[in-house]
């Protein structure tokens, strides 16, 4: 039964804490098959990518896939020489549930300029790769009643594909479907199309900031025909918190006929975090929000937990933990679960002279609004100029390094500044160094904290020989969310890289991560 204005969606009678996902989430697409949610967001340069996050309620999520491995489209994706697509890789999926099998559509941005189209017959993989249709910018892919598929795409863009997906259709509908109104001359992106009783409906991030004081906002255009004329309505306009403005993101329907809103919010150093909202119908238009079109927020009640999202890890399982995702594509036969059974093996398998160039570096998503993460590290396989550590890992990191020197270990605390050059290469690293320690000991533990709280955006860190006594070392290093560089929120990470000579490796014995 779909709602009215004047029903009180089983949606508006929850409550729970904004965002509902406390770390960085962008770009969501969520569709439902049966009696789950599920949804694919933004990763870009990080390996696997497209993680599929599934839940019951739209309140708990927890990653049960991802689309694809790798992606094989030239050296940058392999961090070779000082190529990188930090920043670009996937972007803006979009996922359906179409008679019985899962879709997903994404582009990679920038070179060679095509998308990608994926299947499966469950949501939980395996995931087939069936097509590579030209690049289309944020494109939400849309199978009408009429077996006509089509993407929505750009600011306001809509192109019809072959039935078979492979391409778009040759002499098929290509159209700009509606222009900007006087009151939207800004950025308009983030693509959602759907049907709701025979009306076709697009919803995007409208984006001004040529009028002072204009927040990102949500707008929806609809139409009878695909073809339009379209009309448009803003369906979400409000602060939250000390944020801005909340946009780009999805409705779905839900089991019991209300509907949900999922759209995310740019919050610092964390990233860009989901929030979720009641959807309600009225006029024909789907509106966002509660009763005052203010996103709801029960303070009284901690945030949803990360736990399938960000979570601790003892290495025991000879299968990698979905949380887990490369920084580029992997050297596979650089990494090993089984070669010290119980331990992840990182083997140094390029020489390179900074954390951003480094391969076989893994990360997780740092949570808000504090979190921390241990990190137990054996030292006894380095060889001389090798560099392992944990990081706190942005276009500004800050970098707890151990590097071995001779029969000596240095454990340094540095803030790394990466500096880029078109179109996404590293021209070079500004390094400051904050603290020193030498040591002798092949085991240490490294610990980052989080500190994301509304102005904060902060890491500290510390360390100890016996796991007992701390100390702190160095000063806070500001986290920042740069779009021109990595594109992403904070992330912790564990890396082992060689500057001078490969063979060495060490082992990670164990990490953990504390919500706060």
């Amino acid at each position: 039964m779909a709602i009215c204005c004047t029903q009180v969606s089983v949606a508006q009678q929850q409550t729970y804490r904004n965002p509902i996902i406390n770390a960085d989430v962008p770009d969501m697409s969520v569709c439902r098959a049966g009696d789950y949610y599920y949804m694919v967001s933004t990763t870009m340069h990080l390996m696997p990518g497209a993680p599929i996050m599934r839940s019951s309620d739209m309140m708990h999520w927890e990653t049960v896939s991802y689309v694809f491995d790798r992606i094989e489209d030239g050296p940058r994706y392999n961090l070779e020489g000082d190529a990188t697509v930090y920043g670009q890789g996937q972007w803006a999926s979009s996922i359906r549930y179409h008679k019985g099998k899962f879709y997903v559509w994404f582009t990679a941005n920038g070179a060679p300029g095509k998308g990608f189209i994926y299947t499966a017959d469950k949501a939980e993989g395996p995931w087939k790769l069936i097509a590579r249709p030209p690049h289309h910018h944020d494109a939400s892919l849309f199978f009408d009643d009429n077996g006509k598929v089509y993407l929505f795409y750009g600011t306001g863009e809509l192109v019809e594909l072959q039935k078979d997906l492979q391409d778009v259709k040759k002499g098929g509908l290509k159209m700009r479907y509606f222009e900007r109104d006087a009151d939207e001359r800004g950025l308009l992106e983030g693509s959602q199309a759907f049907k709701y009783k025979g009306k076709y409906y697009v919803m995007m991030i409208s984006m001004d900031w040529s009028i002072p004081g204009r927040l990102r906002r949500e707008v929806c255009y609809r139409a009878d025909k695909i073809t339009g004329p379209y009309e448009k309505k803003v369906i979400l306009e409000t602060p939250f918190e000390s944020y801005g403005g909340v946009g780009q993101g999805c409705i779905v329907e839900g089991k019991n006929g209300e509907w949900w809103g999922l759209i995310f919010q740019d919050r610092g150093g964390i990233g860009r975090t989901p929030c979720l909202m009641p959807c309600t119908w009225k006029d024909g238009w789907p509106i966002l929000g509660d009763a005052e079109g203010k996103i709801p927020n029960d303070t009284s009640i901690k945030h949803m937990s990360m736990k399938g999202i960000t979570n601790s890890d003892d290495f025991c399982n000879d299968k990698l933990s979905l949380l887990w995702q490369w920084n580029h594509n992997p050297i596979n036969e650089a990494w090993s679960l089984t070669e010290r059974p119980g331990f992840m093996r990182l083997k140094t398998a390029r020489i390179v002279d900074n954390l951003f160039l480094a391969p076989n570096t893994l990360t997780q998503r740092m949570t808000a609004p504090e979190c921390t993460g241990t990190v137990c590290l054996e030292l006894s396989g380095m060889k001389e100029g090798d560099v392992c550590g944990l990081a706190a890992f942005n276009g500004d990191s800050g970098v707890l390094k151990i590097m071995r020197q001779g029969d000596r270990k240095v454990l340094y605390l540095t803030e790394d500044k990466s500096v880029f050059k078109a179109p996404r290469n590293i021209d070079h690293v500004d390094v400051t160094t904050l603290g020193e320690v030498r040591f002798k000991n092949d085991r240490i533990w490294l610990r980052v904290h989080g500190d994301f709280n509304a102005g904060r955006d902060k890491a500290t860190f510390s360390y100890s020989l016996d796991n007992e006594k701390w100390t702190t070392i160095g000063r806070e290093v500001d986290m920042r969310f740069d779009y021109l560089r990595c594109f992403m929120g904070s992330k912790y990470a564990i890396f082992n890289y060689a500057t001078k000579e490969l063979g060495g490796y060490v082992d990670v014995d164990y990490f953990e991560h504390v919500e706060e």
